[in-house]
């Protein structure tokens, strides 16, 4: 068991295990339906044909987990097996009925994609999000129930916020999610699609789109925004330390204004759950 997982979690993925004790039954393909909380919405067809090929050599091999629901069962793991199953003409397969509510499927489903790296990063993001909206989750709550920094979750949910075009690239993998996390820092729609569409022409790295990005906003910026800019340049190497020690700390962008011997320090937050973190971590 993985200690990133946090303690509900913990306690519900063990459960999925199948031991002697269990009692194991034949359902028929008919009265299983897929679980509409499986965060992974594209399966690849190749290994589905090989898992397939072996389920009919040597049968389902591990049973599947499911739970009981109107007119039939629910699929709470093992999608993969009761797709193959239905390519090869199985009648029935082998299952373990097992309680669970609605929260525990969906985080069930969540973390056993994200163990298996199953999930493309617009996948996370929705499920994270499905979470949230489901049962009322603060990013602070999802963050624990996950075993997740809330910073993490944030960087997930502000893909979601990225025009059509640009997660559908990254749902193929064209852009990576560090691609999508640099262009979502980007304000107009219409810069995030040039800076996406450039980044895929080039075969740009990321370190390679965040450089073009910077070079873009310095040509655009305005003669006080250039001021600015220069006196972050020269800003003192001590004040810059203390930015950086501050922004581990505190998960945030932090600025720091300084002339002679007084000054302030800025942090910025991007929701009311965002605030609430802050000032919890500022009150200790």
């Amino acid at each position: 068991m993985s200690k990133r997982l946090g303690r509900g979690l913990d306690a519900l993925i063990p459960s999925l295990n199948v031991s002697e004790d269990d009692k194991v039954i034949e359902i028929p393909i008919n009265q299983l339906r897929a679980n509409p909380y499986q965060p992974r919405k594209t399966f690849n067809d190749e290994s589905i044909q090989e898992l397939a090929a072996s389920i009919k050599e040597h049968g389902v091999i591990q049973p599947i987990i499911v739970r009981t629901v109107l007119r039939g069962y629910e699929i709470i793991a093992g999608e993969r097996r009761y797709r193959a199953s239905q390519v090869c003409g199985k009648p029935t397969i082998p299952a373990v009925v097992r309680k669970f509510t609605d929260q525990q499927v969906m985080e069930i489903a969540l973390i056993e994609n994200l163990q298996r790296e199953d999930l493309n990063a617009i996948e996370i993001a929705i499920a994270y999000q499905a979470l949230i909206d489901q049962f009322t989750l603060t990013q602070e709550e999802l963050s624990a129930k996950v075993g997740k920094s809330r910073s993490h979750i944030a960087n997930f949910l502000r893909l979601l916020q990225l025009p059509e075009e640009i997660k559908n690239y990254v749902s193929r993998g064209t852009l990576s999610m560090g691609h999508a996390r640099a262009i979502a820092g980007l304000k107009e729609e219409n810069s995030q699609k040039d800076m996406a569409e450039l980044s895929i022409r080039n075969s740009w790295s990321v370190r390679d789109l965040e450089e073009a990005i910077q070079r873009k906003e310095e040509e655009s910026s305005t003669p006080k925004d250039k001021a600015i800019q220069n006196r972050m340049k020269n800003k003192d190497p001590y004040i810059h330390e203390i930015e950086d020690g501050l922004r581990d700390r505190f998960k945030t962008t932090v600025k720091i204004k300084h002339a002679k011997d007084k000054g302030k320090i800025e942090l910025l937050y991007f929701s009311k759950e965002d605030l609430e973190r802050l000032l919890t971590l500022l009150q200790g």
